[in-house]
């Protein structure tokens, strides 16, 4: 069997797909894709873009903080990436004295760049096929878990030899659910510094009312440096560190797009399920979905009333609260294009076609069972799907939902240890509070828990059994318990659990009641039971199997393996959409400022606009950012195929120069992290021009300008 996986994947890669879909590996490029790419306006060659032994377009590529993906535009260590990946950081850098988020931050010299407490970029420096090594290693009579053992050492192995004594993070990833596996070298930068970042007004225009639309008239972008050592080595945050001298830099190109224009994007896409079977699609659009969303929604609505009326717990609350509103507009959206695309029967009808050939008498002690297997995992965890979902929503919102159940446990044992012991870990346990309690709204807090149990209790199902007994005794309503628990709390402070410490007791821990609440959460969050553990192994066996199995019933296929965090490529080109009477352009492929103004609503928070940028466009004062009609470019489109992680990409042309920052896409394609629309799917891109001219133009940092490499 394992003779005929490696036979199948390798006739799998070999398959080119069209050009608009696929998220492909830099090192197959060559063998895979490199023709088609030069023939539809690729100028560069695949060593040019990925090279092991000299600088190429992947050295200008990083993750950005684990979530996002930004490049390298000068020679001094910058970096662009999108606004709302820099949201966290310039959130956490604000006060509102010195609202950054609000009014926007430009560093006019290397002195007044500003550094967060923990942001990090990650350099991509190679990768190598292990799947031979690892998968001779285990066969089809071991148990998950006894397959899963033995590839865990041998990725720990690989991940030590190549780590080159700690100098690099070394990650084995697995794809196509098993039946491959790679190893990925980086090397990781953790003083990295807010250089320049526009007013929310500018960098979150249209809020949540536009996120996921089009057109979109959004300056998503944020700027940062990279810092290093005398020898240009990764090195915690010193003042004797110098900007990085990147391997690569993109060039900037101001010369325009068009229809048509062929146009690539590399970056870190999160994660898709393309190969996800019919009775997922099912569970996620009616069960796990509408419960995450509900549970978003009501944990955001708790946040706003409170984000509404003060600045400081609006700063303080704005990464959080943007994160959950991100994917509540996600979900409901994957649930709109799933259901109206009818994505699951077409799912079902090309799973019939393969039980037919995983039935033949060949193929079926292998696979006849396979998808029998997986439709009886997903009708038993339905139920589970949606308590789940409603938990993690809960998880997601309140602060406190988890914290008293990590703190308290690390409390309990800490209340047992000798005074040696105490003495050895106090700090630690000073430094977590302090962390977790530094910007905490309480009033804020006990609404946002009170209001999530109420839903959880409520639509569970099954939930945690601490919180039913509680639900009994309250008929669903937990504010006064919520209220009451935080008055009576170790945890209701930071100033409680610091007088804790001095006094620690494991039974006051043990018998508080606001860990109490958490600690059942999190117990159930945990929960497995051996019919749990078999049902997933037998789901986990299955999917394995399936997918190989729908490689070798159709050869002629086209497969890239699903986005897990890894970097990637996809291209296509600039193309529109059918025309919207909603955009003043001439192509729907674009935006332009006159169409943002269009949208101006003074003092509303999510279409104010500044008035600097106003004089701007009343005086058509566009430097040399104008396009050749004289119109600011905003925003545009290209059919790459993105998904999350993707947000900061670079948007490259043919001469693999910068024209733009990958930010969103459209919801009518929502459903595009399990099915690809060729028709339908569009990347959103804030327009380099635009994030130029606001550099420029609006904020008069010329000093960033002048570090470019611009293009005319």
């Amino acid at each position: 069997m394992k003779k005929l996986w490696s036979l199948v994947l390798l006739c799998a890669v070999s398959i080119s797909a069209f050009a608009d879909e696929g998220m492909w590996f830099l090192m197959h490029l060559k063998k895979l894709n490199e023709a088609d790419m030069q023939k539809k306006g690729l100028k560069l060659t695949a060593e040019e873009i990925y090279s092991i032994n000299n600088s190429s377009l992947k050295d200008a590529i990083v993750q950005f903080n684990g979530g996002c993906t930004a490049e390298i535009v000068s020679g001094n260590g910058l970096v662009f990436t999108n606004h709302h990946c820099g949201y966290g950081a310039i959130a956490e850098l604000s006060t509102p004295e010195n609202d950054h988020l609000t009014d926007g931050f430009w560093a006019k010299s290397l002195s007044e760049e500003l550094k967060p407490k923990s942001l990090f970029v990650r350099f991509f420096v190679r990768m190598d096929d292990v799947s031979k090594r690892i998968l001779g290693l285990v066969n089809d009579s071991m148990s998950e878990k006894e397959r899963e053992k033995i590839i865990n050492q041998e990725i720990a192995k690989i991940e030590k030899e190549n780590n080159e004594g700690g100098k690099y993070v070394v990650s084995v990833k697995s794809f196509y659910n098993g039946n491959e596996y790679y190893y990925f070298v980086y090397q990781d930068y953790t003083d990295v510094r807010l250089v320049g970042t526009p007013p929310s007004s500018i960098g979150k225009f249209g809020g949540d009312t536009d996120n996921w639309e089009w057109p979109r008239h959004t300056g998503d972008f944020s700027i940062f440096r990279v810092y290093a050592d005398q020898n240009g080595n990764p090195a915690p945050y010193s003042t004797a560190n110098v900007p990085l001298k990147p391997k690569y830099h993109l060039p900037i190109s101001i010369k325009g797009i068009k229809e048509g224009d062929f146009s690539m994007i590399l970056g870190y896409p999160g994660r898709t399920n393309r190969w996800m079977n019919a009775a997922g699609i099912d569970q996620n659009v009616k069960f796990a979905y509408p419960a995450w969303v509900e549970a978003s929604k009501v944990g955001m609505d708790a946040m706003k009333k409170y984000m509404d009326k003060d600045q400081a717990v609006n700063l303080n609350y704005a990464s959080k609260y943007s994160g959950v509103a991100n994917y509540w507009k996600n979900r409901q959206g994957m649930i709109d294009a799933l259901t109206l695309h009818k994505t699951a029967a077409s799912k079902a009808n090309a799973e019939k076609k393969f039980n037919k050939w995983a039935n033949k008498p060949a193929n079926k002690a292998e696979y006849g069972n396979v998808i029998a297997t997986i439709n009886d995992y997903y009708a038993k965890t339905n139920e589970k799907a949606r308590h789940d979902n409603y938990l993690m929503g809960m998880l997601r919102s309140s602060t406190f939902a988890a914290l008293p159940s990590s703190l308290g446990n690390a409390f309990i044992q800490y209340a047992n240890e000798n005074e040696a012991k105490r003495a050895e870990m106090l700090p630690r346990l000073q430094a977590a509070v302090n962390s977790s309690y530094e910007k905490i709204y309480l009033p804020l807090e006990i609404d946002v828990l009170s209001d999530e149990l109420n839903l959880y209790a409520s639509k569970g199902g099954t939930i945690a059994p601490y919180i039913t007994e509680l639900k009994g005794k309250n008929s669903g309503d937990f504010k006064t318990d919520v209220t009451n628990a935080f008055s009576s709390s170790i945890f209701g402070s930071k100033e409680k659990v610091e007088a804790f410490l001095q006094n620690p007791s494991a039974s006051a821990v043990q018998n508080d009641p606001l860990f109490k609440i958490s600690d059942s959460l999190m117990k159930k969050y945990r929960e497995t039971s051996p019919e749990s553990e078999t049902l997933s192994d037998n789901f986990q066996t299955a999917y394995r199997k399936y997918i190989a199995g729908v490689l070798a019933s159709d050869p002629d296929g086209k497969y890239y393996p699903d986005a897990n965090s890894t970097l990637r490529l996809t291209y296509g080109k600039i193309r529109a959409l059918p025309a919207d009477k909603r955009n003043d352009a001439k192509v729907n492929n674009y935006t332009t400022l006159q169409g943002t103004i269009a949208k101006y609503q003074p003092g509303d928070d999510e279409f104010d606009l500044p008035q600097r940028l106003i004089d701007l466009y009343e005086a058509k004062d566009y430097g040399r950012y104008a396009s050749k009609e004289g119109y600011m470019p905003v925003n545009f489109l290209s059919d790459e195929d993105i998904t999350g992680g993707n947000s900061g990409s670079p948007v490259l042309n043919g001469n693999g120069e910068l024209i733009g920052l990958a930010f969103d896409g459209n919801i009518e394609a929502m459903a595009g992290d399990v099915i690809f629309d060729p028709k339908l799917q569009r990347t959103i891109s804030v327009d380099i021009r635009y994030v130029l001219f606001i550099i420029d133009k609006f904020a008069g940092a010329q000093n960033i300008i002048d570090e470019l490499t611009i293009v005319e």
